[in-house]
């Protein structure tokens, strides 16, 4: 190893602390890497949110010994010296930095031994980062020997069986990859070979990052502890005194070891914000400020590493914002899970079945047929029990997924996993009492229990030999702890949350690459399920219909913050659902078609499928007809119905509520729905936002589906119009350029 020509003042013992004393020194293979790279282009200044910024991810040469990884629309810098490590982390069109303090590419501990991969230590100051400081600042003790450096294609994390109902989304990604290899030093007692990769996708400010950690010696390993990702932010606000709650940073981490919970933020268990007790400069006097992103194993991972085997970290995936408006940062997340988990375009019209009698369901399916519904769920409650792989029941299940196909229909089922007790000797332990209770939903099953081995072997089994198209998995796995040690799939607490997760990963994974479509009430979508519960609560749909539709639409609007439409399911109680009795359902259908057509209405027009849930679509003619119209018309409009929604006014009963679908790469390039609640028509006067449609000066504008008239723009790319709606009743504006 030769020092950097830079370094030659340096006092170096022997190679070995080389590291120490010149953090700027590389490898021959990686100078050569560095020769081969080109200077960086200049960044896109235009909107990434309406597809017009960026270039071909690449890595790009920035300086001495610096790499970066780059869109047009991001940047991050690596200092590829003996010790890498990130020095930058910006948005490229305003130069807004989200590092303040470099860190570790990767903290682990094996054996209780921690280890680093990469990092520099010495910065004076860690508000900023200076250039000329990095020339001091040395390589850490327990830092590993940096290898190559080398650019790779991006992987897909899961194999994806499209259905007919995919948007077309690319998979993977379009992007590039970055690939940095460590191993361990000759005096560690552990042989090990580390691969940090980075992941940066085109034309948007989204990159991914993971670890993986090779056992090259002879004897097991076990992973006691594991950072993936760790950042000291540029914090968003300072404060002498602790604040009642901080604002989040512009950089926004999560990973796809989520669990647990229902939305985005309350099932992101791996990523914490952490004080920088080494930040002394900080404005907060008792320096307890966050200011550190960390991304680790809530528990664990405790898990052994075999020799030759190689061990993959979760994903961490990183979204920098360039706004603190609520819709552009909502518009940012729904864009960055539509490239991460394009599965969740997938998006069929669904009734959930109530009954497994043959006749009956078999009537419900050709009903589904007549009126264009794409799904049917044998639904909770219905009879179906998809842990009976017994050839009878399979038989039986079969005839009716069959009987579905021919009329070009899906048919999948309900299976409850957590929220239950199965025995003492299955269920999870407590690890302060050493019994079973006190687990998330009161009792739950361990997934890696003789039980666990069992269900999932039926549930694989089931799936495969019916056919079903999905697979509506209730209460999957939220994250419990087990500190049994008699379970044969986890040795006791550290692993348990580890192995757990790994067990119902695998399980979505396989789903994805059958095809088979899954509605899971958890936070799974980066793990493979289609859709999660749009966010509603169950005991509303016991009150009397009219309330119904104004708590939809306030579902709606609230839960399309930060998913796609496509991604949340809704619910219709055709027949009673948690009480109510006959004022809060709707059979007899015919009786309440006023009621039913609107609940049609409230989910299609925000592009958003409900489980109709009942033993029919129709009791009559007329009742036929209504649905066919509404079915007719949503997919009539399909594409710009399951686009981004832009927020108008959120329903509450006093005045008109609306909603804009926007989607600058279709010739539809928005639609706005627009709702009246009141006994009376109104004439509604309403400002259009067009912003993210990428229209600009003019556009062409159709009434209901009337004939189009040509319009002139604000300033601020916003329509104005006076609307009529009649009395309890629906509008909508198509526009095109």
């Amino acid at each position: 190893m030769r020092p950097d020509p830079a370094c030659q003042n340096a006092v170096v013992p022997s190679p070995a602390l080389l590291v120490l004393a010149c953090a700027c020194t590389m490898q021959p293979d990686v100078a050569q890497f560095m020769s081969s790279l080109k200077p960086l282009p200049q960044g896109d200044s235009r909107d990434w949110l309406i597809g017009e910024a960026g270039y071909a991810t690449g890595a790009f040469r920035t300086g001495p010994n610096r790499v970066t990884l780059s869109n047009g629309v991001m940047e991050r810098t690596l200092l590829l010296g003996s010790s890498p490590t990130t020095i930058s982390l910006r948005l490229s069109a305003t130069g807004a930095e989200m590092i303040r303090a470099v860190t570790p590419e990767a903290t682990f501990v094996l054996d209780g031994v921690s280890y680093v991969a990469g990092g520099l230590e010495g910065q004076p100051d860690r508000a900023y980062l200076r250039e000329t400081w990095l020339e001091r600042m040395t390589a850490p003790e327990n830092g590993l020997e940096f290898i190559s450096a080398s650019l790779v294609p991006i992987e897909a994390r899961l194999e994806w069986k499209r259905s007919k109902l995919a948007h077309d989304i690319l998979w993977p990604p379009k992007g590039r990859g970055l690939a940095l290899v460590f191993r361990s030093r000759a005096s560690t007692r552990h042989r090990f070979e580390v691969i940090v990769r980075y992941e940066m996708y085109d034309g948007m400010p989204l990159y991914s990052k993971w670890v993986e950690i090779k056992n090259t010696g002879s004897e097991p390993l076990t992973l006691n502890r594991l950072v993936v990702e760790e950042i000291c932010f540029v914090e968003p606000e300072s404060a002498v005194g602790q604040q009642p709650k901080w604002r989040d940073p512009d950089l926004h981490l999560f990973t796809d070891y989520s669990f647990g919970g229902d939305t985005m933020a309350n099932a992101n268990r791996a990523v914490s914000l952490a004080t920088d007790p080494q930040y002394d400069t900080q404005v907060n006097y008792e320096l307890k400020m966050p200011a550190i992103l960390r991304a680790e194993p809530p528990v664990g991972p405790n898990v052994s590493i075999a020799p030759n085997e190689t061990l993959r970290s979760f994903r961490v995936f990183g979204l920098l914002h360039d706004s603190t408006e609520r819709e552009r940062r909502g518009l940012a997340v729904r864009s960055a899970l539509r490239v991460l988990a394009p599965w969740i375009t997938e998006s069929p019209l669904m009734l959930h079945l109530t009954s497994l009698d043959e006749k009956q369901a078999m009537e419900a399916i050709q009903q589904c047929a007549e009126v264009g519904f794409e799904m049917v769920i044998l639904s909770f409650g219905s009879g179906l029990n998809m842990e009976d792989a017994s050839a009878a029941n399979i038989a039986k299940i079969r005839r009716l997924v069959d009987f579905a196909h021919e009329r070009g229909v899906s048919l999948g089922g309900y299976s409850l996993l957590a929220s239950r007790s199965i025995s003492p000797e299955d269920d999870v332990i407590n690890p302060n009492t050493g019994k079973p209770g006190g687990a998330i939903f009161g009792n739950s099953p361990c997934l890696l229990s003789r039980w666990g081995d069992q269900y999932f072997a039926n549930l694989r089994k089931f799936i495969e030999e019916t056919g079903f198209d999905l697979l509506e998995h209730d209460g999957s796995y939220p994250g419990d702890v087990c500190s049994s040690t008699t379970h044969p799939g986890h040795a006791g607490l550290e692993d348990s949350q580890w192995k757990q997760f790994r067990r119902i990963a695998e399980l979505y994974r396989w789903c994805r690459q059958r095809g088979v479509h899954l509605n899971v009430p958890d936070w799974y979508v980066l793990a493979g399920s289609n859709k999660i519960a749009m966010g509603y609560r169950e005991t509303n749909w016991s009150l009397p219909r009219e309330q119904q539709h104004i708590h939809a639409r306030q579902n709606l609007f609230d839960g399309t913050w930060e998913k796609p439409p496509t991604m949340g399911w809704m619910f219709v109680p055709l027949v009673q659902y948690h009480g109510g009795g006959a004022a809060a359902t709707i059979e007899p259908l015919r009786e309440h078609l006023a009621d039913y057509e609107q609940h049609l209405i409230n989910n299609l027009a925000f592009g958003a499928q409900a489980c109709y849930r009942g033993p029919r679509l129709y009791d009559s003619e007329e009742t036929k007809r209504l649905v066919q119209k509404w079915v007719a018309w949503f997919k009539k409009h399909r594409a710009i119905l399951e686009s981004d929604i832009v927020h108008g006014r959120r329903a509450d009963g006093r005045d008109v509520d609306w909603i804009v679908h926007v989607n600058p790469s279709l010739d539809e390039r928005a639609l706005a729905a627009l709702w009246n609640p009141s006994d009376y028509a109104v004439e509604y006067d309403v400002r259009v936002p067009l912003y993210y449609t990428g229209l600009k000066d003019r556009a062409r504008v159709s009434v209901n589906d009337g004939p189009p008239k040509s319009i002139t723009l604000a300033e601020d790319r916003r329509a104005e119009f006076t609307v009529s709606i009649p009395a309890r009743g629906f509008s909508y504006l198509v526009f095109t350029r």
